[in-house]
């Protein structure tokens, strides 16, 4: 079994503010930096992180892409699929405030340059039962999704950012969801009663739903597990769901029995530093963590 993530490669641009700006307002930052990001870079780097062996597909820009190649590299990430194209990478605006909160600006770039032909040839290379994970940064989800699973592939789909066009995507053809409250709610068309709603649109899929610092619930097809998030106070939530789903799936692919305790304490650890990539941490740094909450308790 192949592991593929097909998603976003973005340049990122943090900056630190005291609140998030308001329309109209204009604040100096205290900090700021520029990191690799993305949505499937961060996934791509949690999953590697957490011992996944991966293959991350995607597309940046022929003059500023080296950035994001060497980021990948020094993970030890395959880039067999990573093309080059006429356009500037990805990138994201980021401000982060003194209690951790953020708030994004995406410019797609080449992200929204894949296209059927390059689908067709990063498919060829894997088969039934590998599996593909996609997140809503990028061109040509529908296509991508038809096809992955035309071919057997377990897909795995990470909907943000949710808008009205990812409704009318193949969705019945995903194999796990990952959401957070408000994405559940939206694909759900309710507040209420969310899980069942959404159980009964895709009653194929399995779900995993992230709600902050309170919970995560997992519905794996036929019960529903709840894990409580850890406490602590956080410094910087970007990249804290990616970090989730990586850890969540190397939990799921090894046939973990609670497979969202390992993600749940990993995202916690990603909220204590700054940045998305920067953020996640290693595998034996969430071991390290496991270990002491065991034996306090």
């Amino acid at each position: 079994m192949k592991v593929l993530n097909f998603g976003s490669l973005n340049i990122d641009y943090s900056f630190e503010v005291d609140h998030l700006v308001k329309p109209g307002e204009t604040e100096s930052s205290s900090a700021f930096l520029v990191t690799c990001g993305g949505k499937g870079l961060n996934q791509s780097v949690a999953l590697k992180r957490a011992g996944v062996d991966v293959y991350h597909a995607g597309a940046i820009g022929k003059k500023d892409g080296k950035l994001l190649i060497d980021a990948l590299l020094k993970e030890s990430i395959d880039i067999s699929y990573v093309t080059k194209v006429n356009s500037n990478s990805g990138s994201a605006f980021i401000q982060v405030d003194k209690n951790g909160e953020n708030c994004i600006v995406l410019n797609g770039g080449a992200n929204k340059l894949i296209d059927e032909e390059m689908v067709d040839y990063v498919l060829s290379n894997f088969d039934k039962k590998d599996i593909i994970i996609l997140q809503n940064e990028i061109s040509s989800l529908p296509y991508i999704i038809n096809k992955a699973h035309k071919k057997g592939m377990e897909i795995v789909f990470n909907p943000s950012p949710i808008n009205p066009e990812c409704l009318s995507y193949p969705l019945e053809k995903v194999s796990i969801f990952f959401v957070n409250k408000k994405e559940a709610e939206y694909l759900a068309s309710s507040s209420t009663d969310v899980l069942e709603n959404l159980k009964a649109k895709y009653p194929k899929s399995k779900f995993v739903i992230t709600d902050g610092s309170k919970e995560s619930i997992y519905f794996n097809g036929k019960e529903v597990m709840k894990q409580k998030s850890l406490c602590i106070k956080p410094v910087d939530t970007t990249g804290a769901g990616d970090t989730f789903l990586g850890y969540f799936l190397s939990s799921y692919i090894r046939g973990d029995k609670n497979p969202l305790y390992r993600a749940s304490v990993a995202s916690a650890l990603a909220c204590l530093k700054r940045g998305a990539k920067i953020s996640i941490p290693r595998l034996g740094e969430v071991e390290e963590k496991i270990l002491e909450i065991e034996e306090k308790n």
